[in-house]
């Protein structure tokens, strides 16, 4: 896992859980319609995947890291479909799902190449009409330290609509969070 031991020992704390719940995911879906297939890419300890479990029918996790993965499919594998999967290549067939969500991972993505290469991923496994919606960090100084010694590539939300666009999305929106902190975005796939 990309992350420093601070860092993972915040990401999986309770204290992160509810962060995610309670600030993250409002603020990233905002007026996002999921629908019943969900996927998640980079879903790290499952902060995201537990408050997404109990408001989808169906959700599908895909990360990247081995040991992760299967910390996540034993304590969710019931509930969601967990695959130790790479989000640049995912083994889902074309049109598989009606939403595709990720949240503060991008920037433990190592370049922007594999960045778009996910971006692609979740337009190829969109169903048409289907929305990719997520959010990620901006640096500053208590992101830095928090992040010392991490994979850490964080995306310019001002270059990331192009990016978005030349994975086929429209509609694409980016908002920067009111404390400066983050974004969040969305794009859809086309009908």
């Amino acid at each position: 896992m990309p992350m420093n031991r601070a860092h993972r020992k915040l990401c999986s704390s309770e204290k992160w859980a509810q962060t995610t719940k309670d600030m993250i995911l409002p603020f990233a879906l905002e007026d996002v319609p999921l629908g019943d297939d969900v996927l998640e890419i980079g879903p790290g300890y499952g902060a995201n995947l537990r408050v997404l479990v109990e408001d989808v029918p169906r959700l599908t996790a895909a990360e990247v890291d081995g040991e992760t993965a299967a910390m996540l499919q034993e304590k969710w594998g019931s509930r969601a479909r967990v695959l130790h999967a790479d989000g640049a290549d995912l083994p889902l067939p074309d049109a598989s799902f009606d939403s595709v969500v990720c949240f503060t991972m991008l920037h433990h993505v190592p370049t922007a190449t594999q960045q778009d290469r996910i971006f692609a991923e979740a337009f190829r496994v969109l169903r048409p009409g289907g929305v990719f919606a997520g959010s990620d960090s901006l640096p500053g100084f208590r992101f830095w330290l928090l992040h010392l010694g991490d994979t850490n590539n964080t995306v310019d939300p001002e270059r990331l609509p192009a990016r978005l666009a030349a994975a086929g999305f429209t509609e694409i929106a980016v908002t920067r969070h009111a404390s400066g902190g983050g974004i969040r975005f969305r794009g859809r796939k086309g009908s």
